[in-house]
C-alpha cells in the first residue's frame, strides 16, 4: 500500500495502541515549530518510520505535521511491508535455450 493511499485510508487511529509514523515531505522550507515537532518524534530523513505509543500528546504533535507525515496502525504497516516484500521475493529464472532447432521441429 503507497504511504498516500494509507493515509487517505480512514481507520480509526484512536483504536491502535501503536501508531507508524512515516515522514513523506521533506524537512527544508517547513517551519522551525515543525522541524522542531519531527525532530521530537525522531523523523530526521524522508521515508523512514518510526513506531511511537497513541497517546494524546503525540497524537498533538502529529497534528501539527499532518501534511508532512503518513500516520498508520500497527495492521496496516505490516500489510504494506508484507506487500513490499512479496513484490520483491526471489522469481524463478527464466531459462532461455539458444541451442538451434532441431531438424524435426522445422519440418513441422
Amino acid at each position: 500500500m503507497n504511504a498516500f493511499k494509507a493515509y487517505k485510508a480512514c481507520v480509526p487511529i484512536s483504536w491502535s495502541p501503536n501508531l507508524y509514523i512515516t515522514l513523506v515531505r521533506g524537512i527544508p522550507g517547513t517551519r522551525r515549530l515543525h522541524r522542531r515537532t519531527l525532530e521530537a518524534l525522531r523523523l530526521r530523513k524522508c521515508n523512514r518510520t518510526v513506531m511511537r505509543w497513541n497517546t494524546p500528546t503525540v497524537r498533538g504533535m502529529l497534528q501539527q505535521v499532518k501534511r508532512l507525515v503518513v500516520i498508520e496502525t500497527e495492521e496496516m504497516y505490516k500489510a504494506r511491508k508484507l506487500e513490499a516484500a512479496n513484490h520483491r521475493a526471489l522469481r524463478p529464472p527464466l531459462v532461455v535455450s539458444h541451442l538451434p532447432a532441431t531438424t524435426s521441429a522445422l519440418s513441422q
